[in-house]
């Protein structure tokens, strides 16, 4: 439920079925043919590193406390990553920039994220997409999109008793985000900001924060440094009342 000696507020034991409940149903949905079939095929067929490896093969669930205060939204989980592992941004590149910069800033147990079971555990942030199912060249269409949003929607609303804050990844994100917001009941402004890194948002006590998506597309060009992630997961962190590790840490 959170790092002991850290400020949380408690959830019900209702909210906390609510959202393990919903974990439980996003797992088990079936609802986009192309997407069902993709994640399965991957799952069979695997890559030849993973070959020892049974893939978990199915939506993968948002990973975090029920009590998160802060929120990281990204596009979709990663065909040999979360779609191998079951856990959001685990096994894959994206993840280990992730996490590393998670740690390095206090908001993380460990640096790496390599398994569903490897210990790890997020101090008052939750993790999760727009899109659950791991989608072809990592391109979900605008429909698979639509018809996912039900359920981040489902999540936001368990989650608002607690949440101050949410970095969205990466324009899709950004895109798809806002207006399940809107949903689930935050007012958005008129017209809806465009995405931009480093852009923060106001929404009625939550403030939302705009980072570039941590894909090896951006990370290995240095478009989106370890030194940005940090200041924009800080910024988040402190807006959303988590303390914090202060100061450069970690490569730039």
């Amino acid at each position: 439920m959170g790092r002991p000696g850290r400020p949380g507020h408690s959830r019900t034991v209702e909210g906390v079925d609510a959202l393990a409940d919903l974990d439980h149903r996003i797992a088990d949905c079936r609802a986009c043919p192309r997407l069902v079939d993709w994640r399965e095929e991957v799952a069979r067929t695997k890559r030849a590193a993973f070959a020892d490896w049974t893939y978990w093969g199915r939506p993968v669930p948002g990973f975090g406390p029920p009590d998160a205060r802060l929120l990281i939204v990204g596009l979709a989980p990663a065909a040999h990553g979360g779609n191998r592992t079951g856990r959001m941004f685990t096994g894959d590149r994206s993840g280990d920039v992730l996490y590393q910069a998670l740690y390095d800033v206090g908001l993380a147990s460990r640096p790496t994220s390599v398994t569903a079971d490897d210990g790890l555990e997020l101090y008052g942030v939750r993790v999760t997409s727009p899109v659950h199912c791991a989608p072809p060249a990592n391109k979900p269409t605008p429909g698979e999109r639509d018809a996912c949003r039900p359920w981040l929607s489902q999540e936001l609303r368990l989650l608002r008793p607690t949440l101050r804050a949410v970095v969205v990844l990466g324009a899709f994100g950004w895109q798809a985000a806002l207006p399940v917001f809107a949903e689930a009941g935050w007012s958005v402004p008129r017209p809806r900001p465009a995405f931009g890194h480093g852009t923060r948002v106001p929404l009625d006590g939550l403030d939302l924060f705009g980072c570039y998506h941590v894909s090896q597309r951006n990370t290995f060009t240095g478009r989106l440094t370890p030194a940005m992630l940090r200041d924009v997961l800080r910024t988040a962190a402190e807006s959303a009342g988590l303390p914090c590790v202060n100061g450069a840490t970690g490569p730039s």
